[in-house]
């Protein structure tokens, strides 16, 4: 056992039975740390944010469990696993199996549901194979012919998708005043590959000089729909007449090209391509509509057929979860009217049902509790938010029954208004008294007021971080001076009262109907600091994120496009029309910045550095040393995306793949550029006594002091030390970033650029990530927009932000079908008098402890 060090922090002290004991935990920032950590209680680890406790939490003490784990897993099978890095760890004793709930996006598919993921529509195939209304003479369905994934079940028009793809020649050509020669087969491929195809048209014989809409049908649908392949010779660079000329000589031509046809071209490329980018291109180009047969049901029709309760499986798999749960309980409790005859007949269809149904109605309690009530079971995945997706795992682990697990949660309140933290609270507390244990990292004080026992980790992010600064109960922390949660767990200096600012202006908005959203009409203020709240499932992301970007949006001319994740597919990119209309205040508005928490890169080779454009300026300054300059580097030299100056083993990756065979590939520094992407003649040039690979290493806080003199790179890293990102590295890969992180990143960009005034800032739950002390942080800085005369309109829970808003908007009063309201508009100190409102008791509770 180490010697401790005289100045190590406090814990409590503990006896081993009972506790995980850690030791020498050096997982990314962890300074070696020593904690013990108790069994069977809720332990809430918390500091500010890049402190270092999800890297104890989750990079230690989950991926020490699942590596203990897999071991006892057949070498073969370990393949299927997303698998952790064995983590930086002298020894961890105590340690039980455990299940992580980490914060993440949807799955890329829209086959993915909030059915398949509870599990629930497998139980409801069951009741309707073994429990429903069948037609005369229609055989029993397994319960596989109710799922539109199977090739039982899926419609054989749209093979289970609800909607069917055409390529047409006016999504082909959008624009038929074009010549072939000017791109009017737009679906064609830019660049050679196009150039090619329209090469060989001359060669063929064809006008591609006459505007397309003047040349003969069967021509345009020769070029567009054709299923040959002619191979002809090609002259590139000749003008038709040198082509026909060359031709007549028999001249030798620059190659021979193969022709494809614009439909040929789209729906190949669709099916084969591996690149998501060129995926996305081509779906452009292709027709979605409902499916005919099936109606969009995605089911074939003896499916269909079937009914329980008077509905087919596909309308009740689109009922709010909390009517669906009314539908079934008089199943359940065997109150529904029964046929005497049908029961006489089929004794055991009744036991059935109200096994399956009460099974059903048990899971979709949990559910309703932890606030998913507004929900459907046809939901897609990619359509809900990472907290909603963390609560329906959560939901399912409730009713698993496990015992002896440790929960490891990563924010679990994260997009939860403060009345749905308290069912989640309940949640918790059922598996703690099932007999788990639970380790949260969370930054919600109201659920680390539940905690049995709190780690605190710090004092300050990066470098500054990973050390224990407390583990004990929570009462303990409150003599920790070093500790930033401390000031706001204790309200040690709450911050004072502010006067609210008076609208500048107003965006008045009539008629709109959207989701849970039925003809609204609304005023959203203007020159302000505004929040928009409501319960979870209320319809203010609807509102703000949807119909608001959409409509500002294409008033300004600036059409907000939905970005498509990588392994989209054109089915999920369905367009649900937004109704409604702006009616005042648009002269107001010159420019639209919607600041959300989407990822800002896909790949490793995107960071913080290239998204906010100061690497630009680096690489300059590094193009200008006398050593570039001598060996006439220019700043592109200095970018590990260009051939000329990233090492050719890796290609400017830094790490390459070590492939195990039946264990998981590995990836290991690469042994050439040592992980330093750069080629070792770029890496001989240093600016200040630094190669551009240890200036990629550096954090934004030495960076700043590193490049204090230069301006422009010293601006851009003063922003986002403001928005308390100090701790990031400066080549840190966008996906080893949080959402929280990313849309920081993003606002950190928008405010280093020159305050112009009149813009709206629509900003999605901006708190989310941050520690209190993160939040005062980036308050300062929306209030810096709104004082430079900008507008900023917030989708918000967090009760900071809230509190320190000019204007709030409350959306509710309930979710989904009992939300979409205008509950209450007004300063936040009236909100927390309103009677209405779910959000005023908890706004008037923090109101009344700041005054």
């Amino acid at each position: 056992m180490r010697k401790k060090n005289d100045d190590a922090p406090a814990i409590a002290p503990l006896a081993r039975p009972g506790f995980v004991q850690v030791r020498g935990a050096r997982e990314h920032n962890l300074k070696d740390v020593d904690v013990d950590i108790p069994r069977d209680a809720l332990v809430v680890f918390t500091g500010v944010s890049g402190s270092g406790k999800s890297s104890l939490a989750f990079g230690t003490l989950y991926a020490e469990a699942q590596r203990r784990y897999l071991e006892s897993v057949s070498p073969y099978a370990r393949r299927l696993f997303h698998q952790m890095p064995v983590p930086e760890v002298d020894d961890i004793d105590g340690l039980p199996p455990a299940v992580a709930l980490q914060q993440q996006r949807g799955s890329p598919t829209t086959r993915s549901s909030v059915g398949s993921v509870s599990t629930l529509s497998n139980s409801l195939r069951m009741l309707y194979s073994r429990a429903g209304d069948y037609p005369a003479r229609q055989p029993l369905l397994y319960a596989e012919s109710f799922s539109p994934n199977t090739p039982e079940g899926a419609c054989t028009e749209c093979h289970g998708l609800g909607r069917v793809y055409q390529v047409t020649e006016q999504s082909m050509v959008p624009d038929d005043s074009l010549t072939i020669r000017q791109r009017a087969v737009a679906a064609w491929p830019t660049a050679w590959h196009g150039q090619n195809l329209r090469d060989i048209l001359v060669t063929l014989g064809y006008d591609v000089d006459t505007p397309w809409r003047d040349l003969p049908k069967k021509v345009r649908n020769w070029i567009l729909f054709t299923d040959e392949q002619p191979t002809a010779p090609v002259y590139a660079g000749f003008t038709p007449d040198a082509v026909r000329a060359a031709l007549k000589r028999k001249e030798t031509p620059s190659y021979q090209g193969t022709f494809t046809g614009a439909r040929r071209y789209v729906l190949h490329t669709f099916a084969t391509t591996e690149s998501a980018s060129m995926k996305k291109r081509v779906a452009r180009y292709m027709v979605s509509a409902e499916c005919p047969l099936c109606g969009g049901k995605r089911l074939r029709q003896d499916s269909l057929s079937v009914t329980f309760g008077g509905m087919d499986i596909a309308d009740l798999s689109r009922l709010p979860l909390e009517r669906l749960s009314t539908l079934l309980r008089p199943f359940a409790d065997g109150s529904a009217p029964r046929n005497a005859r049908a029961a006489a007949l089929h004794p055991e269809k009744t036991i059935v049902t109200r096994r399956i149904a009460e099974d059903l109605v048990a899971r979709l309690d949990v559910l309703l509790a932890l606030g998913l009530g507004y929900l459907s079971l046809e939901r897609s995945t990619p359509t809900l938010s990472p907290g909603e997706l963390q609560r329906l795992r959560l939901a399912t682990q409730v009713r698993s029954n496990l015992f002896g697990v440790v929960y490891v949660l990563d924010e679990p309140s994260a997009g939860l208004h403060p009345a749905d933290t308290e069912a989640l609270l309940t949640a918790l507390a059922q598996l703690k008294a099932a007999g788990n244990s639970l380790f949260v990292v969370e930054h919600a004080l109201d659920v680390i007021r539940h905690a049995d026992w709190i780690v605190d980790v710090g004092p300050e992010a990066g470098e500054q971080g990973g050390h224990i600064l407390y583990s004990g109960p929570p009462d303990g922390l409150r003599h920790i001076e070093a500790s930033h949660t401390r000031r706001y767990l204790f309200a040690a200096d709450p911050p004072a009262p502010r006067t609210p600012r008076t609208p500048s202006a107003w965006l008045r908005l009539e008629g709109v109907t959207r989701n849970n959203l039925d003809r609204l009409d609304i005023e959203l203020p203007l020159g302000v600091l505004a929040s928009v709240t409501g319960v979870s499932g209320s319809g203010k992301s609807t509102l703000v994120s949807q119909v608001l970007v959409e409509l500002v949006g294409a008033a300004l001319g600036q059409p907000q496009v939905a970005q498509a994740d990588e392994g989209d597919e054109p089915e999920h990119e369905e367009v649900i029309p937004t109704e409604g209309r702006i009616v005042a205040g648009m002269e107001h508005i010159k420019r639209l910045v919607r600041v959300d928490q989407k990822p800002i890169g896909r790949t490793p080779r995107s960071n913080l550095a290239t998204y906010t454009g100061l690497f630009d300026h680096v690489r300059k300054l590094f193009a200008a040393t006398k050593t570039a300059r001598a060996r006439r580097y220019d700043a592109g030299r200095f970018s590990f995306n260009v051939a000329k100056g990233r090492c050719e083993h890796c290609e400017g990756e830094g790490q390459v793949m070590v492939e195990l065979l039946f264990l998981p590939s590995v990836y290991a520094p690469c042994p050439t550029c040592n992980g330093a992407r750069y080629n070792t003649k770029t890496l001989e040039v240093t600016y200040n006594d630094k190669n551009i690979a240890e200036v990629l290493g550096m954090t934004v806080d030495s960076a700043a002091a590193f490049f204090a003199d230069e301006a422009p790179v010293a601006r851009s890293l003063e922003v986002l030390r403001d928005v308390g990102l100090g701790y990031l590295r400066l080549g840190q890969p966008a996906t080893e970033l949080s959402g929280g992180e990313a849309q920081r990143i993003k606002l950190a960009t928008e405010l280093q650029r020159a305050a112009r005034g009149s813009m709206l800032y629509i900003l999605d739950e901006p708190s989310t990530g941050l520690h209190p002390s993160d939040v005062d942080k980036l308050l300062v800085q929306l209030e810096r927009l709104v004082e430079a005369g900008n507008s900023v309109i917030a989708v918000e829970h967090n009760m900071r932000v809230v509190a320190a808003s000019d204007w709030v908007t409350d959306i509710g009063p309930g979710a989904g079908e009992a939300g979409g309201k205008v509950v209450f508009s007004g300063p936040p100190a009236l909100l927390a008098r309103e009677k209405g409102s779910r959000t005023a008791p908890y706004l008037g509770k923090f109101m009344a402890a700041k005054s």
